[in-house]
C-alpha cells in the first residue's frame, strides 16, 4: 500500500512537473508572439501614418558616419536591392540599430531589371518531377508561399496575372493541363486562382494576336495558370523608405570603399564608405555586415579577403518592351519551348509588352547591355506564335539584367542551376547573402538578419514580423481608389507662362494610384497646388509632380534614379525618357539647389545611362526577318 502511495505521489510529482514545464513553455511563446504582436503593430502605425516622411539624407548619412568602435551598429547593409532593403526592413523591425548604403540608387542593378513576375517557377516544378529533384521542389514551395505575401504586402505594385500557355498536339493539351493543375496543388491554400484549359476559339477572343495555325500546325486549345506580377523597382523603393520609416538609415550613392577590420582578432567591424555625390568619406561601424550586394558579393568579400573564391556565377536576362498591341491588357503568354529549350515570357506591363528572357554566361558590369542578337533571339521566340507582324522597328526600349547565381563556377549551364539563395559567414563578421530571386526576397532577407544575430550575438527584441507587414503606401488602399484622386483633384498646367486647370484623368489616376498607393493624394496635391500637372511625356501618364514628389520622400537624387527607378519611363520608352530628361532635370535643380554645371552632368550621364537601352532608336543593327516596313 505505501509503494503504491510512493508510485502515485511520484505521478502526481511528474505530472505537477510537466504541467509547469508545458506552461512556462506556453507563457514563454505567449511572451514571444505578445512580442512581436507588439512590435508588429508599432511597425504598422509607422508605416501607415499618412503624414509620417523619411529622414532627409543629410539626417541618415549623420547617423551612419556618428557610429564608433564604442558605438556601433547592430548590423550595416551593403546593398540596396531587393535583398538587402529586405534585410534592413526585418533587422528594424526586430528592434536592432540598422544602416544600409548602397553604391547606386535603390534597385539599379538586378533588382529593377527582372521579368516582373512575382511566381513560384513552373519550369522549377517540371525539372522537381521529371529529376526528381527534392531541393527543385522545395525551391518551389517556398517561391509559392512567399509569393501570396510579396502580393498582400504590397497589393498597389502586385496583382495577379493569367499566363495563357498555347497547345499544338492534344498530347501538349494534357501534359500543360496536368502539369499546372500540379501546380495549383502545391501552391495549395496560397494559389492565387484555379487553371484551366481554353478552346481554340476561347483563346483566340482572350489573346486576339495568338497565331491558331503556323508551319505544319495548328492550335488545340492553351491552357491558362496564374502567377503574380510587379512593378520591381518601385516596390524596392518602398522598401527602401519603409525600412527608414521603421529606423534604418538607408543611404543611397554611398559606396564602400574598404572594409574595417578589428585590429585584433580580423574581424570585419565595419566600412569606409564614400558618399558619390558629396565626395564626403567617413567611417561606419557595426557589429555585424551582411552582403547583400547582388552579382558584386564576390568584390565585396574580396575586400575582406583577396583569396576568396568566386561564389557567383553571372547569367544575364536580356528583356524587350513591345507597344501595347502586341498582347491584351490582362492576359500574358508563355512560350514554353524555345530553339534551345529555354521559355520566354510575354507580358502585358504598365500599358505596354515586356518579352523575355535568355538566359547566358556573362560578365558582371555596372551597366550591361544586350547584344544584338539576344534581341533577335527573343523576337525569333514570339513570331511563331502571334499573328502580327514581329519587327524590329518595334522594339522600344531592350535591357539586360544580371543575376547572381550561388553556384559551382565550374557549372557551366546556368539555366540547370537552382535558383535557390545561399548564406554564408566565410569571414568573422561579414554574412553574405546571395542567389535566390525577387519571389523570395522577404524569407532571404530573414534567414540573413537570423545569420547576423548568431553572429554577432545580437539582442532584438522580437522576432521576425515582415511576413505580415505592409509597405508604404498599402495601407487602407484599394483598387477603386484611384475614383478619388479623379474627382478630387486637377492637373495645374504651366505652359508658355501660362497656368492651365486640366481634369486628373483616369489613365492619370490610375497611375498614380498603383505607383504611390495611398499616399497618391500627396502627388496629386502637388501637381494641384504647385502647377506640377503637365505630362513629362506623350502617350504617357507621368507627371511632372512625380519628380518633386520622389525628390523629397524617395531619395530620388538623379535624373537617372528618376526615369528609372522612380518612374519607369526608361524601361518603358527609351526615347520617351531622353525627351523627358530636360523637364526632370530642371524640376530636380529646383528641389536640390543644383547648379549649371551639376545640371549639365546629370544629362550627361543620363544619356550614357540610356544608350544601354537598345530601343531600335539607339541600336545599330542588320535588317533581317524583323526589318518591318
Amino acid at each position: 500500500m505505501a509503494s503504491t502511495m510512493f508510485r502515485m505521489r511520484r505521478i502526481g510529482a511528474i505530472i505537477t512537473i510537466t504541467g509547469a514545464t508545458l506552461a512556462a513553455t506556453a507563457t514563454a511563446a505567449s511572451a514571444q508572439s505578445y512580442g512581436e504582436g507588439a512590435a508588429l503593430e508599432a511597425a504598422r502605425r509607422r508605416v501607415a501614418d499618412p503624414d509620417a516622411v523619411v529622414p532627409r539624407r543629410s539626417v541618415q548619412e549623420a547617423a551612419l558616419a556618428g557610429t564608433s568602435r564604442v558605438n556601433p551598429l547592430d548590423v550595416l547593409v551593403i546593398g540596396g536591392g531587393a535583398t538587402g532593403c529586405g534585410v534592413a526592413l526585418d533587422a528594424a523591425t526586430r528592434g536592432l540599430r540598422v544602416g544600409l548604403v548602397e553604391r547606386e540608387d535603390f534597385s539599379s542593378g538586378t533588382s529593377s531589371r527582372s521579368t516582373k513576375l512575382i511566381h513560384g517557377g513552373v519550369r522549377y516544378l517540371e525539372k522537381a518531377v521529371f529529376n526528381l529533384d527534392y531541393g527543385q521542389l522545395k525551391l518551389v514551395f517556398h517561391a509559392l508561399k512567399e509569393r501570396k505575401q510579396v502580393i498582400q504586402n504590397a497589393p498597389h505594385l502586385c496583382h495577379a496575372l493569367p499566363c495563357m500557355n498555347p497547345c499544338f498536339s492534344w498530347f501538349e493539351v494534357v501534359y500543360y493541363w496536368s502539369g499546372l493543375k500540379l501546380y495549383d496543388l502545391v501552391a495549395g491554400p496560397r494559389m492565387l486562382h484555379l487553371s484551366r484549359y481554353y478552346s481554340v476559339e476561347q483563346s483566340a477572343q482572350l489573346f486576339p494576336t495568338l497565331a491558331t495555325k503556323g508551319k505544319d500546325r495548328s492550335l488545340k486549345g492553351t491552357v491558362v495558370y496564374y502567377d503574380g506580377q510587379m512593378n520591381d523597382s518601385r516596390l524596392n523603393v518602398g522598401l527602401a523608405c519603409t525600412a527608414a520609416l521603421v529606423g534604418a538609415a538607408v543611404l543611397n550613392h554611398a559606396e564602400v570603399i574598404d572594409l574595417i577590420r578589428d585590429e585584433v582578432d580580423e574581424k570585419v567591424v565595419g566600412a569606409r564608405i564614400r558618399d558619390t555625390i558629396s565626395g564626403n568619406v567617413f567611417d561606419t561601424y557595426a557589429k555585424v555586415v551582411v552582403n547583400a550586394a547582388g552579382p558584386f558579393c564576390d568584390s565585396v568579400r574580396k575586400m575582406a579577403n583577396k583569396d576568396a573564391q568566386p561564389m557567383i556565377a553571372a547569367s544575364s536576362g536580356v528583356h524587350i518592351v513591345l507597344p501595347d498591341y502586341y498582347s491584351p491588357e490582362g492576359m500574358g503568354l508563355i512560350v514554353p519551348k524555345t530553339k534551345d529549350g529555354r521559355v520566354v515570357f510575354m507580358l502585358p506591363w504598365l500599358g505596354r509588352t515586356i518579352a523575355g528572357t535568355t538566359d547566358s554566361s556573362t560578365e558582371i558590369t555596372m551597366l550591361p547591355e544586350p547584344h544584338e542578337d539576344e534581341i533577335q533571339f527573343i523576337l525569333d521566340a514570339i513570331c511563331d506564335y502571334l499573328n502580327v507582324q514581329v519587327r524590329r522597328s518595334d522594339v522600344l526600349s531592350a535591357w539586360s539584367g544580371i543575376r547572381p547565381l550561388a553556384t559551382d563556377p565550374k557549372a557551366k549551364n546556368t539555366e540547370s542551376i537552382s535558383r535557390d539563395h545561399v548564406v554564408s559567414e566565410d569571414y568573422p563578421g561579414l554574412i553574405t547573402i546571395t542567389g535566390g530571386k525577387w519571389t523570395t526576397y522577404r524569407s532571404m532577407a530573414e534567414d540573413a538578419v537570423d545569420a547576423a544575430i548568431k553572429s554577432g550575438k545580437l539582442k532584438p527584441t522580437n522576432g521576425c514580423v515582415t511576413e505580415q507587414l505592409p509597405i508604404v503606401g498599402a495601407y487602407g488602399w484599394e483598387l477603386a481608389s484611384f475614383t478619388a484622386l479623379a474627382q478630387n483633384y486637377i492637373r495645374m498646367k504651366q505652359t508658355k507662362g501660362k497656368v492651365i486647370p486640366g481634369p486628373m484623368d483616369t489613365a492619370v489616376s490610375k497611375h498614380l494610384s498603383h505607383a504611390y498607393g495611398s499616399l497618391a493624394e500627396h502627388v496629386a496635391a502637388i501637381a494641384q497646388n504647385e502647377n506640377l500637372g503637365k505630362r513629362l511625356a506623350h502617350g504617357y501618364p507621368y507627371l511632372e509632380a512625380e519628380v518633386a514628389y520622389c525628390a523629397r520622400n524617395e531619395y530620388c537624387e538623379s535624373a537617372t534614379d528618376f526615369i528609372a527607378r522612380r518612374s519607369r519611363l526608361a524601361f518603358l520608352d527609351t526615347d520617351a525618357a531622353r525627351r523627358a530628361l530636360p523637364r526632370i532635370i530642371q524640376i530636380l535643380a529646383t528641389e536640390h539647389k543644383w547648379d549649371k554645371s551639376r545640371q549639365k552632368l546629370e544629362l550627361q550621364k543620363a544619356l550614357e545611362f540610356l544608350e544601354t537601352f537598345k530601343s531600335s532608336k539607339n541600336a545599330q543593327f542588320r535588317d533581317g526577318k524583323h526589318n518591318g516596313c
